[in-house]
Order: C-alpha cells, then sequence, then structure tokens
C-alpha cells in the first residue's frame, strides 16, 4: 500500500486527484492540505510514502515544502499547471511531473513505476 499525501492550495484539484487515486487500489490517500505552511508536520505525522505536491502555492511553493527536508524521505510528484518548473523539479529529485488537468493515463504510470520502485 503507497500512503500518499496530497499538497494543493485548490480543493477542486485536491478532490479531482483523490477520485483518480480511488482507482487503484494499492494507494491509501492518508491526507490532504490546501495549507503549505502545514506541509511539513502533517508529512511528518503521517510518514508518507509518496507526496503529490502543487507547485505554485500561497506563501510557500512546492520547492519550499521539499527544502525543509534533508534528505527527502518520500517520493514526490509534482502536479502543476505550469511546464517551466520541469527542470527546477529534476534537479529537486522529483518522481514525477503531471501537468493538470491530470491525465489519468499518467498518473497511472507513475504509480506503476512507483510500485516497482
Amino acid at each position: 500500500m503507497i500512503k500518499t499525501i496530497i499538497i494543493d492550495d485548490e480543493k477542486h484539484c485536491i478532490i479531482t486527484l483523490e477520485h483518480l487515486l480511488k482507482q487503484n487500489k494499492n494507494v491509501m490517500v492518508v491526507a490532504t492540505t490546501q495549507d503549505s505552511t502545514k506541509a511539513k508536520a502533517l508529512i511528518e505525522e503521517h510518514k508518507p510514502d509518496l507526496v503529490f505536491l502543487d507547485i505554485e502555492m500561497p506563501k510557500m511553493n512546492g520547492f519550499d515544502v521539499i527544502t525543509q527536508f534533508n534528505p527527502v524521505p518520500f517520493k514526490v510528484i509534482f502536479t502543476t499547471a505550469y511546464d517551466q518548473y520541469a527542470i527546477k523539479a529534476i534537479k529537486f529529485a522529483a518522481f514525477d511531473y503531471l501537468l493538470k488537468p491530470i491525465d489519468i493515463e499518467e498518473l497511472k504510470s507513475a504509480i506503476v513505476r512507483i510500485e516497482v520502485a
């Protein structure tokens, strides 16, 4: 079972991603938040295997969230509407980078790769 947290400032994006993830019985969403400043505490509490992380968020962006961990004890899939952050995401050891709206086949492919990693 892949324990997952979703961090995104847009509630509808969280709801959509949760719905897509429920189609995979090997993924369990253990927590979500729209407040990036609460992400670190949530991650420390739930110890997820995987974090779906938006990049453009108020107060702290996705990269700010990641830099709070050294080393990063989970895999990260960035979920964003902006393709210009892809290179930076790679430098932050992103497992994957999914553009919104999230394509179900790309999501499935990412999950399969996590399962075998």
